[in-house]
């Protein structure tokens, strides 16, 4: 009886994450709470909404400038032989987004604590825009420290710390007997993310990794362990987990709170219509009205954890312009094994994420 139970649940799970995929994208970028799950919208303009444009005024900085951009990111560095992927402007449809202004960043932050928390596209983020307010302030003292899963980068002068705390899940990864445990209903390390001034999560690269690449053993749900499970039922219940989290923590009047949206993969080209092709040697952003892969499940999950959390939390809904970039991965220019369409050279699209979250903090 009991595994009759689990596929009845299982089946319902998959039918409502279908149903809600059928939802048209439009009413999922117009979708509001009133003061909880915010989209901001400025004189009615949706900045996640446009196209990317050519302004020879970019990249914001230089990756030889920078002291922070990690091997796997810099792919100047590592030879990349075009440039023009640099070039590209985020213009949303409506209105223009305001001017990334580094030392204006540092002033209104002066003596506070940001944290990014989550994966790798996490560290890709942090590592941004510690490029970029360092380009304004180039001559201005800084350290940069890094112990197991805590980073931070400190602008002495300012008192601005940029920091990392890096969980791939946001949920704990625990080793047991059994081996390592995916804990989907519980988060002991958010003790490490109290007392920010800015949290900056996000989450869903590893919950599609299987096999050899996946770091845990069993999935615990409540009582219940065992081998695998649905991974976007699995996705729903770790972050439905990380909402309480917040709930239960986060007091909005000392902390902003900020979610990335899902940063996509380019390594099958019939996500644009060229099944025969990856990100390898893309030089140019997909141009279409609408990319053909269409929303991502992952992405409707994040719009219903979130349309649920009392506490204010703003959506980078940086997905759809990050899936024109087909162009920006590091491909083989990197340092990591293999091809990598899925993360982000530096500088690059991670920067249009912080311009994003610069007009949020400069409009908000």
């Amino acid at each position: 009886m009991g595994y009759l139970l689990e596929a009845i649940s299982l089946f319902l799970n998959l039918l409502f994450l279908l149903t809600i995929k059928a939802t048209k994208a439009e009413q999922l970028h117009n979708y509001s709470r009133e003061g909880n799950y915010r989209r901001e919208l400025a004189n009615g303009c949706n900045w996640f909404q446009g196209k990317w444009v050519y302004d020879s005024s970019y990249p914001l900085y230089a990756s030889s400038s920078c002291p922070f951009i990690d091997p796997e990111f810099d792919c100047q560095k590592y030879h990349r032989p075009d440039t023009q992927y640099l070039k590209y402007r985020w213009q949303p449809s409506s209105c223009d987004l305001p001017r990334f202004n580094g030392l204006a960043f540092l002033e209104k932050w002066r003596g506070k604590k940001i944290m990014f928390v989550g994966d790798s596209l996490s560290l890709n983020q942090w590592q941004s825009l510690s490029c970029m307010i360092h380009a304004a302030v180039p001559n201005s003292k800084f350290s940069l420290i890094r112990k197991g899963p805590l980073a931070s980068v400190t602008f002495a002068e300012y008192g601005v710390k940029l920091m990392l705390y890096r969980t791939p899940y946001l949920v704990d990864m625990v080793r047991e007997n059994v081996g390592v445990v995916l804990k989907l209903d519980s988060i002991n390390t958010g003790n490490a993310w109290l007392g920010m001034d800015m949290l900056i999560f996000n989450t869903w690269h590893w919950w599609t990794h299987t096999g050899s690449s996946q770091p845990w053993d069993y999935v615990e749900d409540g009582n219940q362990i065992s081998k695998d499970m649905n991974r976007l039922i699995a996705y729903y219940k770790g972050l439905t987990t990380w909402a309480r989290w917040l709930n239960r923590n986060v007091d909005p009047s000392k902390t902003k709170v900020f979610f990335l949206g899902v940063s996509p993969t380019h390594y099958e080209g019939k996500d644009w219509n060229e099944p025969s092709k990856s990100c390898k040697g893309e030089s140019q952003p997909f141009f279409g009205q609408k990319y053909p892969a269409g929303t991502p499940l992952a992405s409707i999950v994040i719009n219903k954890v979130l349309s649920r959390v009392k506490k204010p939390v703003f959506l980078l809904d940086i997905t759809t312009l990050s899936q024109y970039r087909k162009d920006a991965h590091p491909s083989y220019y990197g340092k990591h094994n293999g091809l990598d369409c899925s993360h982000w050279c530096l500088p690059g699209l991670p920067d249009t994420w912080n311009e994003l979250l610069y007009t949020a903090l400069t409009w908000g």
